[in-house]
């Protein structure tokens, strides 16, 4: 909401207060925060405050975490032994390396030999 340019905030709704409402206001979170204890030691125990609940910490025992992480090694090992190794690599013989240079020697020859006529 807008009045006159000014945004309305919780905030600015406490600053125009009077005093005297301001003092009811903190008499009354003080009643209710007594009144809440009251019910805390009456219900036995911790209760969570008013508004959000207890968050319980959760952990999972040396077992567990043993099992989750034998599953992982499992599935690791699964996916690596369905890799394939790598090809050899294909290697070519002195001699035949011999008769490809020597091609080569020769079309060069050839193109220079143009080049010169």
């Amino acid at each position: 909401m807008k009045w006159f340019g000014i945004v309305w905030s919780p905030m600015t709704g406490l600053l125009n207060l009077s005093t005297a409402k301001l003092k009811r206001i903190v008499a009354l979170k003080q009643q209710i925060e007594k009144l809440s204890a009251k019910l805390e030691t009456l219900a036995g125990g911790s209760a969570s405050p008013v508004g959000r609940p207890a968050k319980k910490k959760w952990t999972m025992s040396a077992s567990g975490r043993a099992k989750i992480a034998a599953a992982a090694k499992a599935r690791w090992a699964k996916v690596h032994a369905a890799a394939k190794p790598a090809k050899k690599k294909r290697t070519m013989s002195a001699a035949a390396r011999a008769k490809i240079a020597a091609a080569a020697r020769e079309r060069w020859a050839k193109v220079r030999a143009a080049k010169k006529k």
